[in-house]
């Protein structure tokens, strides 16, 4: 497919046809690279998406404590390498 670029201010820009947009899920934000001569327009993905919905289901089956909360978690370095 052939796109022209546009001027936007004092910036160009190209116009992405929707049906690529929703082949390749890019919503509103992006990330631009330039990799040999071409620039590559990838969407941008929120690893942290679902933390929420996690969160949600952790708190209700209690399991949302601190681990130092319920355990006595040390280790050796603990004992012998720290100083106060």
């Amino acid at each position: 497919m052939r796109a022209h670029v546009v001027k936007i201010g004092n910036s160009q820009g190209v116009r992405i046809p929707k049906p690529i947009l929703e082949q390749t899920g890019i919503k509103e934000d992006v990330e631009l690279e330039v990799e040999k001569n071409q620039i590559i327009i990838r969407p941008i993905s929120n690893p942290r998406v679902s933390w929420d919905l996690a969160f949600k289901t952790m708190a209700e089956k209690d399991d949302d404590v601190l681990i130092h909360e319920t355990e006595n978690i040390s280790h050796s370095w603990d004992e012998k390498e720290w100083q106060w």
